[in-house]
């Protein structure tokens, strides 16, 4: 049997091993939780979410050990460990307070036919496949895992090799909380594995959180399955932000190093490219570069270490390469590797974080997704010029545009007139990086397709039903309703 391994990015030695599931472990497995989910789904929707009340109970007893397990498993600073835990618990939370009208039959009026009563009814798909990634573990998992057991599906749920402890507390948190062992299954498989779950015939849905590559694997997989196979794909970014002439620079400056370089940059909606008027290009520039100067790259066992190691020693070569592809291209960097010379060493995981200037639309940099601490900074005359750049990109999660809307009512017209030309899932008006549970999470071109979180998130892990009934017979439907010939297709 094979095992994966987990090796830790701080030392780049072997943390855990799990062993992966065999072909035929994998197909009893998913025979399991489709018997499952009869039982599940035929409890009641109040019934559900009390068990996912205690859940959240549950998780919150286990949450202790968390920020450490993910220090040692993805080298996040153990100190920021704690955010993820809370970012957990406010999503779960809010999908539970909004199940009920989330999942609620929708009524038609009747008043329009006598003897009619119609309605549709949300019902679940079955067994649903959650593929999860590492970089924020837990709380990508509940966008999906939560929401599809509420709904009456029964999970397989399919943890990073990176990440394996996660999965263990996850469905140790829902079995504890009452949800039956076949109902919630963490898998450890392989690639092939991944496939073949996917094709299974009992298998009714899929939710893929990760890179692009990752998601057309996926997606071909689907397509190569027997019928046809719901998917939903959540990934990668190459999120912009847009500094206009009128921005609180002191405020800005900080949140968008925040949204840049916390988790090292690891984030699907990390600020990746920034956008600068060049009225305030200069000033905020050196604002950037101080804040940044300030962040502590090293061991991040210690409290006061706020920027780790990226997630592998290729991960950091590959980001390594992206920043010297563009100095040969002409950019200049900001940020001094010197004083980083102990820790950011060639064959470590650790990465100087890094601030560009000079850039443009020909460096990989400006384009494709870096995920790591390094970001570029152009200099534009208008906002014409940076929508136009903003959108001149092959992904579109996030965007945040960066005015004084509270001291000018203007400002905020501005930012609405250019948030509907954004090309994007989300737009932030003075804030970054930052899912909010009440509204939709979802993207467009390469970052993927499908809505988790707010109410629309419950959509993609039911399907649609309509109820159509006729109560009094003797009453005969309108002329226009009469039943005719069916033209020829």
């Amino acid at each position: 049997m094979a095992a994966q391994v987990s090796i830790s990015p701080h030392d780049l030695q072997p943390y855990c091993q799990r062993i992966q599931s065999t072909p035929e472990e994998l197909d009893a497995a998913i025979v399991k939780s489709a018997a499952a989910q009869k039982e599940w789904a035929a409890l009641t929707l109040e019934e559900r979410i009390a068990i996912m009340e205690k859940f959240i109970e549950e998780f919150i007893n286990l949450s202790a050990r968390i920020p450490n397990e993910l220090c040692k498993m993805m080298g996040r600073p153990i100190s920021q460990g704690a955010g993820e835990v809370r970012g957990f618990l406010e999503r779960a939370k809010y999908l539970v307070s909004i199940a009920a009208s989330s999942l609620a039959d929708v009524g038609l009026q009747n008043t329009d036919k006598p003897g009619f009563r119609r309605f549709i009814k949300r019902v679940p798909h079955g067994v649903v496949l959650v593929i999860a990634p590492w970089n924020f573990p837990y709380l990508t998992s509940i966008n999906s895992v939560l929401p599809a057991l509420l709904a009456g599906n029964t999970v397989l749920f399919k943890p990073s090799p990176q990440t394996p402890l996660m999965g263990e507390r996850l469905s140790l948190a829902f079995h504890r909380a009452g949800v039956p062992k076949d109902a919630i299954i963490t898998l450890n498989l392989s690639t092939e594995g991944v496939t073949q779950a996917i094709q299974h015939p009992l298998v009714n849905f899929v939710s893929f959180t990760g890179s692009v590559p990752g998601g057309r694997e996926v997606e071909k997989a689907a397509v190569n399955a027997p019928g046809f196979k719901g998917v939903a794909l959540e990934l990668g970014g190459k999120d912009p932000a847009y500094v206009r002439s009128d921005a609180d620079l002191d405020y800005t400056a900080a949140e968008l190093v925040d949204g840049a370089f916390f988790n090292s940059g690891q984030s699907c909606c990390a600020v990746e490219r920034i956008y600068v008027h060049e009225a305030v290009y200069d000033e905020f520039v050196a604002k950037f570069v101080e804040i940044v100067k300030a962040y502590k790259l090293g061991d991040p066992y210690r409290t006061d270490t706020t920027l780790g190691p990226v997630i592998s020693l290729a991960s950091a070569n590959r980001i390594r390469k992206q920043v010297t592809d563009a100095v040969e291209a002409g950019a200049k960097t900001l940020i001094d590797p010197y004083p980083y010379r102990r820790v950011a060493k060639p064959d470590t995981a650790f990465v100087v974080p890094q601030v560009l200037v000079d850039v443009n639309h020909t460096m990989d940099v400006m384009k494709e997704e870096t995920f790591g601490p390094v970001v570029g900074i152009q200099k534009v005359a208008s906002d014409e010029e940076a929508v136009q750049l903003m959108n001149d990109s092959p992904y579109g999660l996030t965007a945040s545009i960066w005015t004084n809307a509270e001291a000018n009512p203007a400002s905020e017209e501005a930012f609405l007139a250019l948030e509907a030309q954004l090309e994007c899932g989300t737009v932030f008006l003075n804030r970054c990086d930052y899912l909010d549970p009440a509204l939709a999470w979802t993207g467009v071109k390469d970052s993927g397709r499908g809505i988790s979180l707010s109410k629309f998130g419950f959509d993609q892990l039911t399907r649609a039903k309509s109820v159509h009934m006729k109560i009094k017979t003797s009453v005969d439907p309108p002329a226009e309703e009469a039943k005719t010939e069916a033209p020829p297709s």
